[in-house]
């Protein structure tokens, strides 16, 4: 018998992710190293003087070698000596100081939600919200958007996805609709705020100030901006959801939501209600109210907010034992938590590896690296064409150029020094320049493989990202589509 060809099938996460890393290195031997001089610049937030140090973009030079010659190929099979290599890039790239930050952050929450999840407190709760609201749980979707949306918009929120998603996504799962949604109301409804932000400090204002437009200025066009967009956003997500909840096997993620699906959860759900429960879910909320407020008030970030949440761990756990709640001893709570951070090793790698691409292409704006001769290359090219489309064009390199660079600040940092300039002599307005920066910074998050908020997110929903570009790329290309009009109309409209 013959046995029928198999069905290609598109390639592990990792495996792309490799294989990308493969094509940085690449790069490196075609593009010649170069570097950018630096300068100390000051800007204003919120009344009080900040600095940064950015790069000039008329400073630009090759790395040469001794004979005056570009230098190529910075990036070798394997570095002995324990530098940067193909071979070595995945090591690089977990151990590096962001991406450690990022893998703790994401270990400590799953323990934490470990835990959690052992005490069946909230699929009882689910249960019991799923009989209350008699039909209206639709009504979750544009409310959560709605709020995680703001929260993008308002304090940069992005990160602080991954721990809400994990409450999020078994609720999601038990009403009926997807893994999918969950990511879709949690982090893109994030990234959608964080795009279109009047007042973001991480990226809308840095970019400002560097580009030397006052701080929060356009800002009713931007919430004018941010309230259309967020529109687009729960109207997909909701026509979205409509379609699971009507056909639940149609969803890319079904299989994987099996996980929220069976299991225990149907037990747990038939347990009664406790005051064990009850304590649970207002240690829960009570820890999301104080990250929120910690974030806000104290610029919290990911130490901070890991620490909150092994708290949250902690007592739970506590109330769990002293209740017994699904039997829980302290043995139990130890193994839960193991549990939950086994989850997170997964999708640790992932964020590690994509690090590690980075790396390959570039280590900062004053080494010599491949990433800043590319930027230089762009800047060059677009100051010969006509207005609009060098807008247009600049909504494009900042799209692609995130795929590099996902730090919104970061990418402000090493592309507004250069885009500013370059929109006086293209004749657009710097205000459009960073309209082009903070579209562009934020919509492609949505799909890039090295954002680690993106796969720390797809990790806890347990949705592969293969399954998530496939989902997600007609959203990112209608908002591409409306992003470009909106910029070529500001342009026009002479946006100031």
């Amino acid at each position: 018998m013959v046995k029928a060809a198999s069905k290609w099938e598109m390639p592990d996460t990792l495996l792309l992710i490799f294989f990308i890393g493969l094509i940085a290195a690449v790069l490196t031997y075609v593009i010649p190293s170069g570097s950018f001089q630096t300068d100390t610049i000051k800007y204003m937030v919120d009344g009080a003087e900040k600095s940064r140090t950015v790069i000039d973009p008329d400073s630009f030079t090759y790395a040469l070698t001794e004979a005056g010659d570009k230098i190529f190929g910075s990036v070798k099979l394997f570095d002995a000596s324990g530098g940067l290599g193909l071979m070595n890039f995945p090591f690089q790239g977990l151990v590096s100081g962001s991406a450690v930050s990022v893998i703790v952050f994401m270990l400590l929450i799953g323990g934490a939600f470990g835990i959690v999840t052992q005490t069946g407190s909230i699929d009882r709760g689910i249960h019991r919200l799923i009989e209350r609201t008699q039909g209206n749980e639709r009504l979750f979707i544009p409310i959560l958007f709605f709020f995680f949306s703001l929260g993008g918009a308002v304090f940069g929120m992005g990160e602080e996805a991954i721990a809400f998603a994990l409450i999020i996504a078994p609720m999601m799962v038990r009403m009926g609709y997807d893994a999918i949604t969950t990511v879709m109301v949690t982090y893109v409804a994030t990234q959608v705020g964080f795009a279109t932000s009047w007042m973001n400090p991480f990226s809308v204002v840095i970019a400002q100030g560097l580009a030397g437009v006052p701080v929060m200025s356009g800002s009713t066009f931007r919430i004018i901006m941010w309230a259309g967009f967020t529109l687009v956003g729960i109207g997909f997500t909701y026509l979205y959801a409509r379609s699971i909840k009507n056909n639940p096997k149609a969803s890319r993620s079904y299989l994987s939501d099996a996980y929220f699906r069976d299991g225990d959860h149907d037990k747990a759900a038939e347990t009664q209600w406790s005051l064990g429960d009850t304590l649970v879910l207002l240690t829960i909320a009570a820890t999301m109210v104080w990250v929120i407020w910690g974030v806000l008030m104290h610029g919290w970030y990911l130490s901070e907010i890991a620490s909150q949440f092994f708290a949250m761990g902690f007592v739970v756990g506590l109330i769990g034992v002293v209740y017994r709640l699904n039997g829980m001893t302290a043995n139990d709570a130890a193994s839960a938590f193991k549990e939950g951070a086994s989850m997170m090793m997964a999708p640790a790698l992932l964020v590690g590896f994509a690090k590690g691409v980075l790396l390959l292409l570039g280590g900062g704006m004053d080494t010599p690296n491949t990433l800043n001769t590319i930027l230089h290359g762009f800047g060059s090219v677009l100051s010969g064409f006509p207005g609009w489309l060098s807008a247009w064009l600049m909504y494009v390199f900042q799209s692609c150029f995130n795929f590099f660079v996902t730090s919104g600040s970061g990418q402000a940092a090493l592309t507004m020094p250069l885009m500013a300039p370059l929109a006086d002599i293209s004749g657009v307005t710097r205000q459009v320049a960073v309209l082009t920066f903070q579209l562009g910074d934020g919509f492609t998050n949505l799909i890039v493989p090295t954002s680690a908020s993106l796969m720390a997110t797809l990790g806890v929903c347990r949705v592969d990202w293969r399954d998530w570009a496939k989902f997600v790329w007609k959203f990112v290309l209608l908002l591409f589509v409306i992003s470009s009009v909106i910029v070529i109309s500001a342009h026009i409209g002479g946006f100031a």
